[in-house]
């Protein structure tokens, strides 16, 4: 996603349109189905998961990378390199990649909590990480709605687990935007 922003974000015109439409089909499914439809689509397993969640989580990345970069492009020091006659990659590299550095951090952050709830999802629902293979969300799934009644733990557990590593992504993401963002830096 970092990359397909940053490209489409620098270089606009015809390509950045239709990756842009394309985008904005992606997005017009919601991501728990489109992970479905991936997975089912594939056969149920780890490798095809994680391919699920970067196609749910590719668009909204490039969306970001690609308005950080627009806002960059604008600095006068990217219209001196160019009249430097600097290089698109050198100025790619050393003026705006930078400058986006903070927002991809604390969406990578942010992002990284929702493939987790996915992917803890897509196991549950038994398309996702398969036995052997220890997910919270198979054992949400297995042992979880077995021995609920019974043993209310195993259920607990994981489902806290998940919750707090969600919650710890998003405090993460947070405390990174409030360190990084200029205006609260200077009214804090």
């Amino acid at each position: 996603g970092m990359v397909i922003g940053l490209l489409c974000g620098y270089c606009e015109g015809r390509l950045d349109l239709i990756v842009q439409r394309v985008m904005d089909a992606i997005q017009a499914i919601p991501g728990l189905v489109l992970a479905l439809a991936i997975v089912a689509v594939l056969k149920p397993n780890t490798t095809n998961a994680m391919l699920a969640i970067a196609v749910v989580i590719i668009p909204g990345n490039s969306r970001i990378v690609r308005g950080a970069v627009l806002s960059a492009k604008q600095n006068r020091y990217v219209e001196a390199a160019q009249a430097m006659g600097c290089r698109h990659p050198r100025i790619i590299m050393t003026h705006i990649l930078p400058n986006v550095t903070a927002p991809i951090l604390v969406i990578a952050s942010i992002w990284l909590g929702n493939a987790i709830l996915i992917e803890a999802t897509l196991s549950f629902l038994g398309v996702g990480t398969q036995p052997p293979t220890p997910s919270w969300g198979l054992m949400l799934s297995s042992t979880g709605r077995a021995f609920m009644e019974q043993a209310p733990w195993l259920a607990i557990f994981p489902g806290l687990a998940i919750s707090l590593a969600v919650l710890g992504f998003n405090l993460f993401g947070d405390t990174l935007r409030d360190a990084w963002d200029p205006k609260l830096r200077r009214n804090g």
